[in-house]
């Protein structure tokens, strides 16, 4: 059995995916923190125990996302666009684009059958196009980030904003909750501003379906929801959204362990 991984690090989390002849052996998640060598390797031992493996039991690894060069036993880098786009085809074979909302942006992307990407967007620098947004206003209303989708369902009186500035938008959710408004209804209203900004941009990339949605933003039930409602379809979404580009690593991974026992 040939044991190949794949390791993303994160801004905010960092996730590696174990594999062995195509299938997912176990994975594992954990936030990035300030040290991303260290979180690196435990993320990776964290996943190999799960596996009942160690290090020297991997035939290859491919690192990718935000701090992919601190992963000092990874032999190869890969971008996390490429990794994105075969970790959704993997998963979804029917998926020609993808939305992936992250801890610091949003991309939406275009792929082939065989998970290429073929064209990208990236959301720009405000943190209102990415999952930060998410994080900002949590911390306003002091609710846990895993409750806010659950509890945006519930919503009878959405809050409407008049601004997509994640700065701006801080300061109205503390007016809004002076005046009265409801946590629920005002989190159903900054999923909308959320979801409207990602529709913008999968409407200027062109929307192919079928459509996932991959990354931490994906596990709020509540965003997703909005972004149904808004580009007017139904989303493929992974059990674990978070490990998409890991998996497409892992999958590179896999690839080149095979080139490797060919070429010897």
């Amino acid at each position: 059995m040939v044991y190949v991984s794949g390791i993303d690090i994160g801004s905010a989390f960092s996730k590696a995916v174990v594999m062995a002849e195509g299938q997912i052996i176990a994975y594992h998640i954990m936030p990035s923190g300030g040290d991303y060598k260290r979180t690196a390797k435990e993320v990776a031992e964290k996943a190999l125990v799960k596996a009942k493996l160690s290090l020297k039991d991997l035939a290859f690894t491919v690192a990718t996302g935000y701090g992919a060069a601190n992963v000092s036993f990874s032999n190869q880098e890969a971008a996390d666009i490429s990794c994105q786009g075969r970790g959704a085809t993997y998963l979804f074979p029917s998926a020609r684009t993808v939305i992936d909302i992250g801890g610091q942006f949003t991309k939406v992307f275009k792929v082939n059958e065989r998970g290429k990407t073929t064209a990208f967007l990236l959301s720009e620098k405000c943190a209102a196009g990415s999952g930060r947004f998410l994080q900002v206003i949590a911390r306003v209303l002091q609710i846990d980030l895993e409750d806010i989708g659950e509890l945006s369902l519930k919503s009878k009186n959405r809050v409407d904003f008049n601004t997509g500035c994640a700065v701006f938008a801080e300061s109205e959710a503390v007016s809004r909750i002076a005046e009265g408004a409801s946590k629920e209804d005002i989190l159903a209203g900054l999923h909308r501003t959320l979801a409207a900004k990602i529709q913008t941009m999968v409407e200027r990339l062109g929307l192919e379906p079928d459509c996932a949605v991959v990354g931490g933003g994906a596990k709020d039930i509540g965003l997703v929801k909005s972004l149904e409602e808004r580009l007017g379809c139904k989303l493929l979404l992974p059990e674990e959204p978070q490990i998409v580009a890991a998996l497409g690593a892992a999958l590179i991974a896999g690839e080149k362990a095979a080139t490797i026992k060919v070429s010897h």
